[in-house]
């Protein structure tokens, strides 16, 4: 049951990171790709109708962190107060801007909350957990370097994936840009693990930028998230062997009749979560087009 549950807290940390990476990406990105505030709304859009479920990925998780593993829990949002405060500060502001942002008569102070509240949390989450592994200030901003380029990254392909029209076409540039970075940061965060998934995803953010090259958006998408998979997966298998500094992973575990509890509270809940997330996202596969309604994240009414 304790390896059980470490994987499915891996597994609830790995989708919150692919999906709410690409949604920091283009937090992120939206000024850069965007010239006006018709492309603005468009970039927007992509996220509008699953930003706010794909948090519900990071509630679960440490939720299923404090009921399987409460002294994993405690060490780790005891030590990280601040860092895990200001993420959570940056969660909020992103959140107010994408509901607010078209109902205010002056949207730039909606739009430069959407920015700051992306990277937070982009940048704090990768230093956490590359602290969490290395104990060093120096590694910690080499981690939210490098989740802060991936995320970057992705959220790129994704809006080259999602948009149509000049976007679509400097969010595949800002792509081949992004990557430009992201790679040599991920071969300085990743080679002190040496795993061997560390290792293949470095060679995925590598065939990413070959992709977006060659214009295979879906397939560029498909790149940066096995990479941001293969990233948590060499993480939590150094995190396996001890969460934290004198702590194994026995010693942080709840007992066995509450992690039993917890495998049939999973077993009826975790799959219509993962059904319904599903079909969120192919009902709102389509491009974005410039043409369409405001919709889910700028609120003013349709044209």
């Amino acid at each position: 049951m304790i390896e059980l549950w470490f994987v499915i807290i891996a597994f609830l940390w790995t989708g919150y990171f692919v999906l709410e990476g690409f949604d920091f990406g283009v937090g992120m990105l939206a000024p850069i790709v965007s010239r006006n505030a018709e492309e603005r709304r468009q970039s927007l859009e992509t996220i509008g109708p699953v930003w706010d479920g794909n948090e519900v990925w990071l509630i679960t998780a440490v939720g299923a962190m404090f009921a399987a593993f409460p002294a994993w829990y405690a060490g780790v949002f005891s030590t990280f107060y601040l860092p895990v405060t200001l993420v959570l500060v940056g969660l909020i502001v992103r959140g107010v801007g994408l509901e607010w942002r078209g109902k205010v008569a002056d949207p730039r102070w909606c739009d430069l909350g959407i920015v700051v509240g992306s990277a937070l949390p982009a940048f704090l989450w990768g230093a956490v957990f590359a602290d969490l592994l290395y104990d060093s200030l120096p590694a910690a901003l080499l981690g939210g370097a490098f989740t802060l380029a991936v995320c970057a990254l992705h959220g790129a392909v994704f809006l080259a994936l999602k948009t149509t029209g000049p976007v679509r076409r400097r969010a595949r540039v800002t792509a081949l840009a992004a990557s430009g970075v992201a790679i040599p940061v991920a071969v300085a965060a990743l080679s002190g693990l040496g795993s061997l998934p560390a290792l293949a995803s470095m060679a995925s953010l590598a065939a990413a930028t070959a992709l977006i090259w060659r214009r295979r958006e879906g397939w560029a998408f498909a790149a940066t998230a096995g990479a941001v998979v293969l990233t948590t997966l060499a993480v939590f298998m150094e995190l396996r062997l001890q969460p934290l500094p004198g702590l194994t992973l026995a010693e942080a575990a709840s007992g066995p009749y509450t992690l039993t509890m917890l495998s049939w509270i999973g077993l009826i809940t975790l799959p219509f979560v993962l059904v319904y997330q599903g079909w969120t996202y192919w009902v709102f596969r389509k491009r974005v087009r410039t043409a369409i309604p405001i919709g889910y994240v700028a609120g003013a009414p349709p044209r």
